[in-house]
């Protein structure tokens, strides 16, 4: 069996993919590829937990993820490769029969029209569409089929040979019709079919989507048959061909790289001079000519189809390594002086940078402090990171280098959970790059815990209730860090009480038939009983309420305990709801700034986004499978209805679009540097900090675009 791969493409199969895995090693089937499409449960951790190798391919459709799959090194040793569904609906048990026929077949098919149960469990879309497909084969190529059946053993080398083309829903039909072009010996195997043990149909559960696979097997086969009869396939066929042999090529592929790592590179050493936004006239122009190196390489990571270790840290590094050296953004120096201060023994809370107490105490970069009128607002675990820092020494260099640490442990965590390919989108990522070690904002700070407690409640590796726990803590440092992660908290307790509550439910659906089951044998007992499954129910909701208490404690904690350094007796001033910031700042928003120019009275009326904002975060825990999902989905409506928005801010979605591949993100990641033109602006006397009406679609326009996409994409995928 060692000589046997078996490849499952998946797409959100959280609930049947585990026993699928089981049943194929039960058959002693070790070598198995569960290639995850893109999937927003935890398909991924359970197929990872039942011993499969699980690897990641964001890019949608049926025939790409079989692809992926053959490009791993165990399906390129392989004699023979094994494809079946991770939705359960095939027989397993039908295995050995089907691989005892390899030594007198190249290709061998579950035929599951062969058998009364396979038939009956076949849709009559599905039974038109199978007897459809292959009868048009049989007219073009001569050979009768009975079925498109998923479950197929094939020899590698026969594979290889067919050259395959297809990445969507035409794998199957382009497999069966090349094989008879190639005189493969084929045999169908009759065997049962099973209904879809769990999770949604992606193409047969609606007559939408069964329509758009009909049409994709339809033209398919016309464009083979084409190839078959007159030797070529069209034009825009053959080109399209030809780019796909040429972005396959090793060759092609290592120059690719190269290419992508010098641009990024290359980018960020033309970008390093150019830092100093505020005192150089032409800083930003000529810091868009780095940025747009940096955005090129980094669009062109999507043509890659592999990346190793050496190569991803390499180009992680080494472009934040140099624009360390870069003029930061105007924050850290006030950065600087919190900490500065707090070494000295007075409260950033308190006093704001220019109170004349602090006069003495002023340092050269003292001068560029932004708003030195106003206290601090940073919360109070990141103002004691400040202080540590500073009583090392109050360094540019100390503090970015800081924030950079955090950024590469983000970078490892996602390399660690979603593969090196696929964390391209943060580590390479100009946007993120240029934030945390050229700009020198503190954001990673946050990002980290928020990142962590995410990873560790979407794995199954702990009970919910130690999952929940340790999570609420990362979460907790996190808002403690910056305020942006508070909702995270409401939606862990949600899913703690919704998880126990449905344990529960279930628990009590159970004992009921028990009850019932039992009734007539002796009615006093189950009497008591149901009175114990009363108890046992109050018992239940009691602990359920303790478990959700102690979340939101726990999320509480480091607040707390980092807030009492910078409190005195009932006075905390470390939340800043009197800020200016809260209530009027304004700076690169969207739906705020539209808003106001329909009611200007509402330019210095920042609670009034609050309440739509609770409805998103409302919306976001119901509809959301998980905690990233969650996340993505809150600060995508945050940044939409935030009154204030820098470029920097967009950062915090990238981390989360690495799962869910968001394009609205990837565009955000290089329109956002648009919001430079606000310190130009300024700078060259043309305009004030305000964006026109073109920069603002031009900063927004490719995000809204992106997201609209993505939700289309998601939908077609759901159906």
């Amino acid at each position: 069996m060692e000589s046997v791969v078996v490849i499952i493409p998946v797409l959100n199969e959280e609930d049947t993919i585990g026993e699928v895995v089981h049943q194929l090693r039960a058959h002693a089937l070790t070598q198995i590829c569960v290639v995850d499409n893109g999937s927003s449960d935890r398909t991924a951790a359970i197929a990872t937990a039942a011993g499969a190798t699980v690897i990641s391919e964001p890019r949608r459709g049926y025939g790409q993820a079989c692809w992926t799959g053959l490009q791993t090194p165990m399906a390129k040793r392989a004699k023979w490769i094994l494809f079946c569904d991770g939705d359960g609906s095939d027989d397993l048990s039908e295995l050995p029969a089907l691989l005892k026929r390899r030594s007198d077949y190249d290709f061998i098919l579950g035929n599951r029209r062969g058998t009364v149960l396979g038939r009956s469990q076949l849709t009559p879309v599905q039974n038109f569409g199978n007897r459809l497909a292959t009868l048009l084969i049989r007219w073009g190529w001569g050979y009768a089929y009975e079925d498109l059946g998923p479950l197929r053993l094939i020899r590698r080398q026969s594979l290889d040979d067919l050259q395959m083309e297809d990445r969507g829903f035409g794998w199957t039909v382009e497999m069966q019709a090349k094989a008879v072009q190639h005189g493969l010996k084929t045999y169908e195997k009759p065997v049962n079919y099973l209904p879809r043990q769990g999770g949604k149909s992606k193409i047969s559960g609606t007559v939408k989507g069964s329509f758009q696979a009909g049409k994709i097997i339809l033209s398919t086969l016309a464009v083979l048959y084409w190839q078959k009869r007159w030797g070529g396939d069209s034009w825009l066929g053959k080109s399209r061909s030809a780019i796909s042999q040429v972005i396959d090529d090793s060759r092609f592929q290592k120059g690719l790289l190269c290419a992508i790592a010098s641009l990024i590179i290359l980018g960020s050493a033309l970008a390093i001079p150019y830092g100093d936004f505020l005192n150089q006239p032409d800083a930003v122009p000529m810091f868009w000519r780095g940025i747009a190196f940096m955005s090129i390489g980094f669009l062109a990571t999507g043509l890659l189809q592999k990346i190793n270790g050496g190569w991803f840290w390499l180009v992680a590094i080494v472009p934040r390594l140099l624009l360390l050296a870069m003029h930061p953004g105007d924050d850290i120096w006030r950065y600087l002086w919190e900490g500065h201060i707090q070494k000295l023994g007075f409260n950033p809370y308190l006093l704001a940078p220019d109170a004349d107490a602090l006069i003495p105490f002023r340092f050269d970069g003292w001068a560029q402090i932004n708003h030195p009128d106003l206290p601090a607002i940073y919360p109070p675990i990141t103002q004691l990171g400040f202080r540590i820092l500073s009583a090392i020494t109050p360094s540019v260099l100390l503090f970015k280098s800081a924030f950079v640490v955090a950024d590469l442990a983000i970078c490892a965590l996602l390399q660690r959970r979603f593969g090196y390919r696929a964390t391209l989108l943060y580590a390479w990522n100009p946007l993120i790059i240029y934030s945390f070690a050229g700009g020198g904002h503190y954001d990673s700070w946050f990002l980290l815990p928020l990142v962590a407690a995410w990873l560790w409640f979407d794995t199954d590796t702990a009970p919910l209730q130690n999952r929940a726990a340790v999570s609420a803590l990362l979460v907790g440092i996190s808002i403690a860090v910056k305020w942006m992660s508070l909702p995270a908290v409401a939606y862990l307790a949600w899913q703690l009480y919704q998880q126990t509550n449905s344990q529960q439910t279930n628990s009590q659906q159970t004992n009921s038939q028990q009850t019932n089951g039992q009734q007539t044998n002796n009615q006093k007992t189950n009497s008591h009983k149901t009175n114990s499954h009363k108890t046992n129910s109050q018992k239940t909701k009691a602990w359920r309420t303790k478990w959700v208490l102690a979340i939101l404690m726990l999320a509480i904690l480091p607040m707390a305990l980092a807030a009492l350094p910078f409190c005195d007796g009932l006075s905390c001033p470390v939340v800043p709801l009197k800020s200016p910031f809260v209530i009027y700042g304004r700076s690169a928003a969207l739906v705020p700034q539209f808003v106001s120019e329909l009611w200007p009275s509402t330019i210095k009326q920042n609670w009034i986004y609050a309440p739509p904002l609770a409805m998103v975060v409302a919306w976001a825990c119901v509809r959301s499978q998980q905690i990233g999902q969650f996340i993505e989905r809150y600060l995508i409506g945050l940044l939409l209805l935030s009154p204030i928005i820098h470029a920097w801010y967009f950062a915090w979605l990238v981390p989360f679009a690495v799962a869910s591949r968001n394009r609205g993100t990837v565009l955000i990641s290089i329109s956002a540097f648009l919001y430079f033109v606000l310190p130009y602006n300024i700078v060259s006397g043309t305009g004030d900090w305000t964006l026109t009406r073109w920069q603002q679609i031009g900063l927004w326009g490719p995000f809204l675009l992106g997201l609209l996409l993505s939700t289309k994409r998601k939908v077609k995928a759901a159906k």
